[in-house]
């Protein structure tokens, strides 16, 4: 997802968009969903069924070194 989409959600919620690159963003809004802040941190399974960007992260779980 492009950053100008992401900033675009984030606009739902309270959160600061400047200063922030594209995982920290993300984590800010996963934050405001109510799910925990672990962007590409979960290893193949996530508990955070409702997280918006679940798919992405799994996805991206065994792809490599995380940061």
């Amino acid at each position: 997802m492009k950053m100008s989409e992401i900033r675009n959600l984030a606009r739902r919620w309270p959160i600061n968009l400047y200063h922030l690159n594209k995982a920290e963003l993300i984590r800010k809004i996963q934050s405001a969903e109510g799910n925990f802040a672990c962007l590409r941190t979960a290893e193949k399974t996530c508990d955070q069924q409702n997280c918006l960007w679940l798919d992405d992260c799994l996805g991206k779980a065994d792809k490599g070194p995380r940061r």
